[in-house]
């Protein structure tokens, strides 16, 4: 059986009916008899919602028991056996509870695709990893719960949910989505009408470029050249010129009018010689376009205007952008021009923009020489003169006679032009042709191939001898003029692909799609192997040409080494861009290596830092752990020896000692746990919303009674945290700053509400810490001042600053007016943060956390 198909209900925000629109199509599959289940949906309560699930077969939840609590999960075992034909799971980014198969729901869904069943699963916009950072500016919160974007790109299909602001706020103040105790918090937090309209932009624009990604890929293996103006792509075309600046913010605006505008910025480098470009002004106009949003392209091309139009009708642009000509007037005997030929050539589906500017008419240079054989049009004339033009000569001297040395003269000039405008051959011809005629019509005798006077003979020879000298001279001028200016060409394009490799900004694959765009190629891809008789693996791909699994199959091959190659797909390359590609290929491999180097360092940084970790931890074990294990048994055995009469204060000290050592050693172990949980990363925090005068006065169980003393304000909002993290990373704080205060001076832990924040202050009046070491503090096994090894093991801060960081919070220090150090713990307030605006169900992982700690 093969892989089953994914299909995905995209929102953009909590409640705009994802789910219902989910079980609305199971209803319809049902109908039509296919064989439907619910293998999980969540309606949290929605009347409406929970009414489509009636008719539905649904598979029983697994439960699960975690840290004292019981919570339902997607039941993957019997989804499975079950075999549906279609199986819909609610939620895909949702994180599962610790000890299931999965970490993630997406890894369920995995699961059953592989095993050829159709899953219809749901996920909201802000859930998508690569859109972390922009959905934190926008909602001021980092998503927890995410989903890697290529497991929504690779769905079968995508159907967006989609729901007006105003629209989504009505359904909440109508209670449709939330109880009626959150409305009004939802409303003036999470849910206004800027963070849900920024939402859905995301969300339009992401399904949008998915849409293109489709008709792209959908153009390539149809073959469809025509343009299809689905959405406007604007070419601008650079000559390297000052204009350059004009254009590039003309095309901008005209992007900005058109929703899903975008700007593509191509330099052409011609290899006749024709472009005359600065590198400096062409690195400024890059810059200038990628900030203006847009992409820049350096393409080599015979022909400039049909290389643009190739390019914008290969990215299915619609519009392109042209400066006026800088060309003089009599310049334009050299031809019409590049923008004319655009325009011209354009067709019917691409508009043309010709954008005056303040260089227009102040002149370019340009060459004699446009290539090898000095351009199709100049050979036509060149074939013309030399062929044509001794036999309109004829004519013309059989009606005046000037003589035969006059005759020479002008059957010279006349092969001097064929070799100006048409090179060697045509000079050739011109010559051939031309000494034929003076013999038979100008040298006695007259019609006739014979010739009867010497010097008659002299002069022919040398009408033929100047007649090759000068061809010779115009094809060798046009060649070397042909191979500078490629050179340039090339140097021009080699410099940009170096200044990328050397800063370390080109990845393999941008600079596979360099390669690609540069040779007009459908794809480009390195494949490498480890042996002469090992299979070949692709290490890198560009393009959506047919995939290649060994350089033998492409069109072009470039060997990189003994065991590596760059192939592409597309067209035969000729042999004289071999060199360029050499050198891509080669850069090719550096930026492979520098990747799997980097990789390397990272891991190699990665089992550094566990080596100094568990070196600490053994020195921990050895003297920390040990000395209260020694204490410990000390007073045990004490206790049993019968040689020794103990009163019962005695009695009552040592077993005071052995509780303070079992105390002492219990805190020990609780650090370390949960150090190694965080550098193992498997803390996984449960959201829920709580207020934090239920979690402070717990935090400060570990402390004597009366060395701390609280100061929470009833009014201050809930906060979105894991209780037992917040308890035990408060608790942490406390006992540190009681540790370090001075006898007699209670610790303050404080809070207050700050924008969408709530701030948790621990401020004692100890000796306070230098701004160099406030950072140090944080790391794991660090002690500051003279601390004595009983002290602890320096883990305190560490932990408690790894389970603010899990919960989506921070913790700094900070001086304390008057001398001391201030702990300064910053949480998520609820309503305005929160990863989608729903919260874990309570669970009690505070307990489960004190226990573990105490």
């Amino acid at each position: 059986m093969g892989r089953g198909k994914l299909r995905i209900y995209l929102g953009a925000a909590p409640g705009v009916g994802k789910t219902y629109a989910m079980l609305s199509e199971a209803h319809r599959r049902v109908e039509r008899g296919t064989d439907c289940v619910v293998a999980l949906v969540e309606h949290h309560g929605r009347a409406r919602t929970e009414v489509m699930l009636r008719g539905l077969e649904q598979v029983p939840r697994r439960e699960v028991e975690y840290r004292g609590a019981v919570f339902t999960e997607l039941d993957l075992d019997a989804v499975l056996a079950r075999r549906p034909r279609v199986a819909l799971v609610d939620e895909l980014a949702h994180t599962n509870v610790p000890g299931l198969r999965n970490a993630k729901r997406w890894q369920d869904v995995e699961e059953l695709l592989a095993a050829g069943i159709d899953v219809v699963s749901t996920v909201n916009i802000q859930h998508l990893e690569s859109l972390g950072d922009v959905v934190e500016s926008i909602t001021g919160v980092r998503q927890q719960e995410t989903v890697p974007d290529e497991v929504v790109r690779r769905a079968d299909q995508i159907e967006l949910v989609d729901m007006s602001p105003q629209a989504l706020r009505r359904r909440m103040a109508h209670g449709n989505i939330y109880q009626p105790d959150k409305v009004d918090a939802a409303l003036s937090n999470y849910f206004r009408p800027g963070n849900l309209t920024a939402l859905r932009e995301l969300a339009l624009l992401w399904v949008a470029d998915r849409a293109d990604e489709y008709l792209q890929q959908y153009r390539s293996e149809h073959r469809v050249s025509k343009i299809w103006g689905s959405r406007e792509r604007i070419v601008v075309g650079l000559t390297g010129g000052p204009e350059g600046r004009t254009l590039i913010r003309r095309a901008a605006r005209l992007a900005e009018k058109g929703a899903g505008g975008e700007v593509l910025a191509v330099y052409i480098a011609r290899s006749d010689g024709l472009t005359s470009a600065s590198p400096k002004e062409l690195a400024v106009q890059r810059t200038l376009v990628e900030d203006l949003g847009g992409t820049f392209h350096h393409v080599l091309g015979e022909d400039i205007p049909a290389a643009l139009l190739d390019f914008a009708r290969g990215v299915n642009a619609t519009q392109i952008v042209l400066g006026s000509s800088r060309r003089k007037t009599w310049q334009y005997v050299f031809g019409p021009g590049v923008g004319a030929t655009v325009a011209r050539e354009s067709g019917s589906d691409l508009d043309v923009h010709i954008v005056t500017h303040e260089e227009v008419a102040k002149g370019r240079g340009l060459p004699v020489a446009r290539g090898a054989r000095l351009g199709r049009s100049r050979s036509v004339w060149g074939w013309f003169v030399g062929l044509g033009g001794p036999v309109l000569l004829t004519l013309l001297l059989n009606t005046v006679h000037l003589g035969l040395a006059n005759d020479v003269l002008f059957y010279l000039a006349l092969t001097v032009a064929a070799a100006l405008l048409g090179g060697l051959y045509p000079a050739l011809a011109s010559a051939a042709v031309g000494s034929l005629l003076l013999n038979w019509f100008f040298t006695p005798p007259v019609n006739r191939i014979t010739i009867a006077d010497p010097r008659n003979i002299l002069a022919l020879a040398i009408f033929v001898g100047v007649a090759l000298s000068v061809a010779s001279v115009v094809d060798v001028a046009a060649r070397r003029t042909h191979q500078a200016a490629r050179l340039r060409a090339e140097s021009e394009i080699l410099s940009f692909l170096a200044g990328d490799v050397l800063r370390g900004e080109t990845s393999l694959e941008t600079l596979l799609e360099r390669v690609r765009e540069t040779f007009a190629m459908e794809s480009a891809a390195l494949l490498e192997r480890e042996g002469d008789l090992a299979p070949w693996t692709c290490a890198g791909r560009a393009g959506s040409g047919p995939p290649v699994d060994r350089p033998e199959d492409a069109d072009v091959d470039m060997p990189v080494g003994d065991h590596m190659a760059l192939a592409l797909t597309g067209r035969v390359l000729p042999a004289e861009d071999r060199r360029v590609l050499a050198a891509f290929a080669a850069q090719a491999a550096v930026v492979l290596d520098r990747r799997r180097l980097r990789e390397e360092a990272d891991r190699a940084s990665a089992l550094a830092e566990g080596n100094r970790i568990r070196t600490a931890l053994l020195a921990a074990v050895s003297h920390d752990l040990r000395t209260p294990l020694a204490g410990i048994k000390a007073a045990v055995t004490s206790l049993r020896s019968d040689d020794v009469a103990w009163s019962e204060e005695d009695q009552a000290e040592l077993l005071e000692g052995i509780e303070e050592g079992a105390d002492r050693l219990d805190h020990l172990v609780g650090n370390l746990l949960d150090m190694s949980r965080l550098q193992t990363g498997t803390v996984t925090p449960l959201i829920r919303e709580i207020d934090v005068d239920e979690v402070a006065p717990m935090a400060l169980g570990g402390v004597p009674e009366g060395s701390a003393e609280l100061d929470i304000p009833e009014t201050l909002p809930m906060v979105a945290v894991d209780a037992g993290l917040l308890e035990r990373a408060m608790a942490n704080l406390v006992e540190n700053a009681v540790k370090y205060s001075p006898d007699g001076r209670t610790v303050l832990v404080a809070a207050s509400a700050l924008a969408d924040r709530v701030e948790v202050r621990v401020v004692d009046r100890g000796p306070g810490v230098p701004d160099e070491a406030k950072d140090r503090i944080f790391e794991p096994f660090q002690r500051y001042g003279d601390a004595p090894r009983g002290a602890g093991v320096g883990l305190g801060l560490a932990v408690a600053r790894g389970f603010a960081e899990a919960m989506g919070g921070t913790l700094n220090a900070e001086d304390t007016p008057g001398g001391g150090l201030t702990m300064v713990l910053t949480l998520r307030a609820v309503g305005s943060s929160g990863s989608s605006g729903e919260t874990v169900p309570t669970h009690p992982l505070a307990t489960a956390e004190r226990q573990a700690a105490r």
